[in-house]
Parts: C-alpha cells; structure tokens; sequence
C-alpha cells in the first residue's frame, strides 16, 4: 500500500514537474559497483560490503544483487544511484527491486522487519 501511494506521488510530481526535469537532467556515469551497508534490527550490528555490477553478496539473512550504480559525471563524490535487488536466502521471490538513492534512502527503501540495506556510494576509478 505504502509502495502504491509513494509510486503514485513519484508519477504525479514526475509528470507535473516533467518539462522542467528534463532541462535540469544531470549526466551521469556508471561506476565499478557500489558499497552498501546492511543493519541488524534486532542486535544492531552493521556491515559494510562493496559489491561488482553485476555481483550478488550476502548481507545477514539477505542476498543483495547490483545492476547498475550510477553518480553525477561532474561529480564522482556526488550522490549516488544504485539499482538492487534484494531477496531473503532460500526464497526466489524479491523483496525489493528498484533504485536506491544514497542521500535519501528513505525514498526507496527495503521494507523487512528484521534487515535493512542502504547504499552509501559508487565504486569509481
């Protein structure tokens, strides 16, 4: 439900605010991969893994897959962009699949009750 009425708000700004996005588009480049963090809810230990495009990683009891982590051209320290996809061990259906953006992680977040994982930045040359 959350999901359906954050999409839904995302497609009206989009559409509303469309003209003047596509002035405002940044360029971006694809970096080597991304390091994320992962957080134990209920010990609340954390971890820091990076992970290859392409690769998968265990993050506790999840298994997290990179696509792409892209950041601002002009701006290899600026934020950060990255698609996962994220399934519990042993299960084949996804938890959470789409872009997570690394200084609003929030925007587009895993909803488990015990895990969280977050993107912090690009892996760049």
């Amino acid at each position: 439900m959350r999901r359906a009425v954050l999409l839904g708000l995302l497609t009206a700004a989009g559409l509303a605010a469309g003209p003047l996005l596509a002035q405002d588009r940044v360029p971006s480049t694809s970096g080597q991969g991304a390091v994320l963090r992962g957080l134990d809810k209920v010990n609340g230990q954390t971890v820091d893994i990076e992970l290859s495009n392409g690769g998968t990683a265990e993050v506790f009891g999840l298994d997290v897959a990179l696509a792409d982590c892209r950041y601002p051209t002009d701006n290899p320290t600026g934020d950060a962009f990255a698609y996962l996809t994220i399934w519990e061990r042993g299960k084949a259906q996804a938890i959470f699949e789409g872009w997570m953006i690394a200084s609003a992680p929030a925007l587009n977040a895993l909803d488990h009750a015990r895990y969280d994982v977050w993107v912090l930045r690009c892996i760049t040359s």
